[in-house]
């Protein structure tokens, strides 16, 4: 029987387990977790479950659910919108370089390379939005990459009112500054000012995309302990996944290595000591298990570059169309595509700058000369393919884009630049605090997810 799956960020608090549910959709009984940080106080207003620490993860979040807005309505559906951004053809080498990352021999060397964050939270009230929660602490991982930067989680420092890091083997908490956060790719990157923080700290320097079946450690501090923490895998798959904390879909890694609540923002290592990327959230179900996930080089590559052009995360674009496969032959004949390729725009969002010159009923065969295939999936690496939304992941907010489309049976090419999608109801408020307005004792707030989630009695 279908039963609910549903997205929840999971915190352990000393002593009791929380589940943030971010939404579900009508598949078996399943879960994805980012395993944030060690909580010490989560006694703030939000609808959650605290359930003692002797209570499984999977079977804490799933005494509690929410339905949000389906990602999923269409067979493709949201295929173009929620992809990380990295120009084809870009090395990832031009942003990595620009922190100064250096190549290591091999190995892992863990000494004074990752490090604990401590950051005080205070999350704003949606429903009394003059006023904040409760404040409320948690640790996660980081890593050092650079020029006086870190990396970790978007979720570890999320409405963060403070944040410190820690090295390994030093006692000292020293205060860090959060320089951007991508709620998409549910990366951050921190500046730490002291010049004695990073007295002998040397930067990881970051590896090319594994293959399958390719051995992955994970570091980090997770919960069972206060030192380090290192678990080892093999890389299980590599496609376009959900990010939770972001409602977002880009490539991720998943592995079998163990990740664990204060696994986030931890380095995950190849053999050869380089860093393949960022460990960010795991997958709960009755039927599955060992099933983590990393956030990949790619997509670290392309926020730091993100951040270099523009001095501030910009966000990952999106084409602005709803799209379905083209399997059906019948379809295929009826739309005059004579081959087996394309993907049919169902809907095409009227804001975006693609409504222009893409109109529903197109069949969108190639996207900057590479051609996409019926069942929506491109050419990916030799022998393999991946999701179209890859290819609009690997473009930069306000790149042009060529794309192939067939319509009424002619076959044009056509330009289209990209842009960031804009939520009606957004899933994350910029800012962090949201804005209200009192008229004649009436309150007059944005409607947010996070609005829905505290007022699910009186909304539905």
């Amino acid at each position: 029987m279908a039963a609910n799956s549903w997205f929840s960020v999971l915190t352990s608090t000393g002593g009791s387990l929380t589940s943030h549910r971010l939404f579900s959709t009508s598949l078996r009984p399943s879960s994805f977790f980012i395993p944030k940080a060690d909580s010490q106080n989560q006694n703030y207003k939000r609808k959650v479950l605290n359930k003692s620490s002797s209570s499984p993860p999977e079977k804490v979040a799933g005494k509690q659910k929410f339905s949000r807005r389906s990602k999923n309505e269409g067979p493709f559906a949201n295929a173009d919108g929620r992809s990380s951004s990295s120009e084809t053809g870009r090395s990832q080498s031009t942003a990595i370089k620009s922190f100064g990352l250096q190549k290591k021999g091999k190995g892992i060397m863990l000494d004074s390379k990752d490090q604990q964050v401590y950051c005080t939270h205070t999350a704003p009230d949606y429903s009394l939005p003059w006023q904040k929660q409760r404040q409320f602490t948690s640790t996660g991982s980081a890593f050092m990459i650079g020029d006086g930067k870190l990396l970790t989680n978007a979720h570890c420092v999320e409405h963060d009112t403070q944040v410190k890091v820690k090295k390994r083997g030093d006692d000292t908490k020293y205060v860090a500054k959060v320089l951007a956060r991508g709620v998409a790719c549910d990366i951050a990157l921190l500046s730490v000012e002291s010049k004695e923080f990073w007295e002998g700290a040397e930067p990881l320097s970051f590896g090319r995309l594994p293959r399958l079946q390719d051995a992955v450690t994970v570091v980090g501090y997770p919960l069972g302990g206060d030192t380090i923490s290192v678990t080892k895998g093999v890389v299980s798959r590599i496609e376009v996944t959900s990010y939770a904390h972001g409602s977002s879909e880009l490539l991720g890694i998943q592995i079998d290595a163990a990740i664990n609540p204060g696994n986030s923002g931890g380095p995950a290592f190849n053999d050869d000591g380089d860093c393949i990327g960022v460990a960010f959230q795991v997958y709960r179900s009755d039927d599955a298990e060992n099933i983590g996930y990393v956030i990949p080089t790619t997509v670290v590559s392309h926020f730091l570059e993100d951040y270099e052009r523009n001095g501030k995360y910009c966000g990952f674009p999106c084409l602005g169309v709803l799209l379905q496969k083209l399997e059906n032959p019948v379809l295929r004949a009826c739309l005059k595509v004579p081959s087996n390729e394309g993907v049919l725009v169902r809907k095409v969002e009227p804001t975006s700058d693609i409504s222009n010159v893409v109109k529903e009923g197109d069949v969108i065969v190639s996207f900057d000369g590479v051609h996409v295939g019926c069942e929506g999936t491109v050419p990916f690496r030799s022998s393999e393919r991946i999701a179209f939304r890859y290819l609009i992941s690997q473009k930069f907010t306000g790149d042009s884009v060529e794309l192939g489309i067939i319509r009424e049976g002619e076959f044009m090419k056509v330009q289209a630049v990209l842009k960031p999608r804009v939520h009606l109801v957004p899933y994350h408020i910029e800012g962090g605090q949201p804005s209200y307005l009192i008229v004649a004792g009436l309150v007059f707030t944005p409607l947010s997810e996070p609005l829905i989630e505290e007022e699910e009695d009186s909304i539905g």
